[in-house]
């Protein structure tokens, strides 16, 4: 189990500031393989997968379905799972665990989306701070892996602030590993400015790790919230999902050897990284082609593109693209096309993290 600013997974300490965060449809194998090619030699982070609904995961199939298909070169995995119900969460986390290779077990309860809601799953816990102590023990009960949990955050005043630690700290004494913070509001979802200030909160009032999440875009955003929170590590969602590279370009100034097989210097202007993310585009049509069906891997591309676009400055074109052809094959034709003239990308979009 983790202790105080230590985050330990499969027995490895996390050792690097910058972790991708769960989220549904992009964290998938596919995608999980371009990034960790970009993760600097020895560096360990923990690995998220899509979220997993507690009432599904004892009844599939996880070597089949999509969002629980895992690489045997994988460590680290920490598949996040949506649930309320003892019986559904013992049987999905021992499966995860003893099954599926998983490292550590992380609790969703900031998914603000109404199917969530519906069920009482995500945020939707937070509304009963009692009972979500309970899921976290329910959760610790059934297996030996540190469990984490990710939250969002709390209107803004003085006695939200001090509601939101007591909530915290009841899920720490729960037996909760690390907390992850998306501190932003329910209501919010990624609109408006992440209050960091709330991360800053919860790591001066908790025993155990904190991981800051939101406005991650740039190298510079991992080393700020990190200065102003001191928090132990910085999540990155889209940003990192767009940009891969930021793990190379947190190496470089960490002092740490380049990702394995990369040679030089991580891409740091707009025109480098615009070729970068034709090579990462690329990268992914080929893992989505090894891993899915034909259709769902169409899918797959044209949903990173449309999620990731907004750091190109002409990527409306690219999903226009994507839209047109027909299968992977015509769509690396349009990719190369697309990348064979200067793309540029931007450090911010306002369609935030």
């Amino acid at each position: 189990m983790s202790s105080q600013n230590e985050i330990i997974i499969n027995k490895q300490k996390v050792n690097f500031p910058l972790c991708w965060a769960p989220m549904v449809g992009l964290s998938h194998l596919a995608l999980r393989r371009v990034l960790r090619s970009y993760l600097p030699e020895g560096a360990i982070i923990p690995w998220p997968t899509e979220m997993l609904n507690s009432r599904k995961i004892p009844k599939e199939d996880l070597n089949k379905t999509p969002e629980t298909l895992r690489g045997d070169e994988e460590t680290q995995m920490v598949p996040q799972i949506l649930g309320n119900e003892e019986k559904n969460i013992a049987d999905s986390v021992k499966r995860l665990e003893l099954e599926w290779g998983a490292g550590a077990i992380d609790i969703n309860m900031g998914c603000p989306v109404q199917k969530a809601l519906k069920h009482n799953y995500g945020v939707a816990l937070m509304g009963d701070s009692n009972y979500a102590a309970e899921v976290v023990r329910m959760t610790v009960r059934n297996t030996k892996l540190p469990v984490s949990v990710k939250l969002r955050a709390v209107e803004q005043c003085e006695e939200n602030k001090e509601k939101l630690i007591e909530f915290v700290q009841g899920l720490q004494a729960a037996g909760a590993s690390w907390i992850c913070l998306h501190p932003r509001t329910a209501e919010q979802k990624r609109r408006g400015r992440a209050d960091w200030s709330q991360i800053q909160w919860l790591k001066k009032n908790l025993d155990i790790p904190v991981i800051g999440n939101g406005d991650i875009q740039s190298v510079e955003d991992v080393f700020q919230m990190k200065q102003e929170t001191n928090c132990d590590l910085a999540m990155s969602g889209r940003a990192l999902a767009a940009r891969p590279w930021m793990f190379w370009q947190v190496g470089e100034k960490l002092g740490m050897p380049a990702p394995k097989g990369r040679q030089g210097f991580a891409p740091k202007t707009g025109e480098e990284e615009g070729v970068e993310y034709g090579h990462v585009l690329l990268q992914f049509i080929d893992e989505c082609e090894l891993i899915f069906s034909a259709d769902l891997a169409l899918r797959k591309v044209r949903f990173y593109i449309r999620t990731t676009h907004v750091w190109l400055v002409f990527g409306h074109s690219l999903v226009g693209l994507a839209h047109k052809a027909q299968n992977l094959d015509q769509l690396r034709v349009l990719v190369r096309e697309f990348f064979e003239m200067p793309q540029v990308m931007v450090q911010r979009t306002e369609l935030r993290q």
